[in-house]
């Protein structure tokens, strides 16, 4: 089982965290992603935590968190910490129409907090109790897959029932079962998924489609037009895609393949710059004419550009998610486990996808999606079909070793 370190983060990581969290995902809002600049900024008192000294290692030898009293029977209350906008509200913002249907269902009381910004940021604070052994205060994380993977490999995730989740079992969908940090969702369930695709300003690029890596790197028409993500999992596993390799079983040649294929987009200024969510106000002026994007980005551009489209490379695509997590020594396991099924019911997760518009990891849930809003449920980027989700690739997770030495490589690339 992995010993976490702080201690031990590389420049490189540390620099990769400041990239995501200033202007990647990390600083992204959950729905108004075009609203996102000043959120999720990393504090140096935050960095410092994560590189201070002193953390215990992990005391146990399996990914499981040892057995906690449950008193979700006789205490009927639920403590759910999630991202800023990633509820369901009101027309007047006055109340949460989904998670107060739980509560009059179930009789649980959910005291719900958007106290979550960015991952590191987040687990700077609920490090010391979950090292010490001690209870969060918290029944009910989300959090992204690389630190959701880090929790259940240090034993600070609760290993969820599955009598408790008939709905979530069943529905699913597909391409979310069984990443390589939680085979068969044993610790985890996802909240959403975070697609990264290819957008392209119509008007920019004079009507011509942009729909591979490829293309991105080598059309002359695009050079000095071309943006690629400060995400390295984004841009180097889109860019191993391209070049037939596959991001959940790659080689070290293979990454370095893949970094002196962008390296020649920078040598040549085919490439622009690489970017966080800031790509989104050049994409829509046209000063970008096509980039690698986010999916949440392209849904909200859209609304706004008509000049905005977007294409899935053949060679397929990265997804990530957002996932849902028990923390160790959570008192209340049993109601975040309902609270987990009950957002796998089709009109519930329906109802949640139509609100933030990312995709929805729920399979069926596209007839009720359609009684809300038809065009939502024909967005591929909310509900992927079969096609999309076949071209659905997942960046394998990296060892310690591994993280270091590919995130030099890649801040080395990208000037940061």
């Amino acid at each position: 089982m992995e010993q976490l370190d702080p201690g031990r983060l590389s420049a490189a990581q540390l620099a990769a965290m400041r990239r995501s969290l200033t202007s990647g995902r990390g600083a992204l809002t959950r729905r108004s992603l075009l609203r996102a600049s000043g959120i999720g900024a990393l504090t140096l008192g935050g960095l410092s935590a994560l590189t201070s000294c002193g953390i215990p290692p992990a005391r146990r030898e399996s990914g499981a968190a040892a057995a906690s009293a449950d008193h979700s029977d006789r205490e009927k209350v639920l403590n759910f910490s999630n991202w800023t906008e990633y509820m369901d509200t009101s027309e007047d913002e006055k109340s949460r129409p989904t998670l107060e249907e739980f509560g009059k269902r179930t009789g649980i009381e959910v005291k719900y907090s958007e106290d979550i910004n960015d991952n590191v940021e987040f687990f700077g604070k609920i490090r010391p109790q979950l090292a010490a052994g001690q209870d969060t205060g918290r029944d009910l994380i989300v959090v992204t897959d690389w630190l959701a993977a880090r929790i259940i490999r240090l034993g600070w995730a609760q290993k969820l029932d599955p009598s408790h989740l008939p709905h979530a079992y069943a529905n699913l969908s597909p391409q979310f079962r069984s990443p390589d940090w939680d085979p068969g969702r044993s610790y985890s369930y996802p909240w959403t998924g975070i697609s990264t695709v290819i957008a392209y300003n119509s008007k920019a690029t004079e009507g011509r489609k942009v729909d591979s890596v490829t293309q991105l790197l080598d059309d002359p028409s695009l050079k000095g037009r071309v943006g690629f993500l400060t995400e390295m999992r984004d841009s180097v596993g889109m860019t191993l895609l391209d070049q037939g390799k596959d991001p959940a079983n790659f080689t070290t040649a293979d990454f370095d393949g893949a970094i002196g294929r962008l390296q020649k987009g920078v040598d040549t200024k085919q490439i622009r710059r690489f970017t966080g969510n800031d790509y989104t106000a050049d994409l829509d002026k046209g000063d970008l004419a096509a980039c690698l994007a986010w999916a949440g980005d392209v849904i909200q551009l859209q609304a706004g550009n008509p000049d905005i489209k977007y294409a899935v490379p053949a060679a397929g695509y990265i997804t990530s998610s957002d996932n849902l997590l028990v923390p160790a020594q959570a008192r209340h396991k049993a109601n975040a486990e309902k609270l987990i099924d009950y957002y796998y019911e089709l009109p519930v997760a329906a109802r949640l996808a139509a609100f933030i518009s990312y995709v929805c990891p729920v399979d069926g849930v596209k007839d009720e999606l359609a009684k809300i809003d038809p065009a939502l449920a024909e967005n591929t980027l909310i509900v992927p079909d079969k096609a999309m989700t076949a071209k659905s690739h997942a960046f394998r997770s990296l060892s310690s070793e591994e993280e270091t030495a590919y995130e030099e490589k890649f801040t080395r690339l990208i000037g940061a």
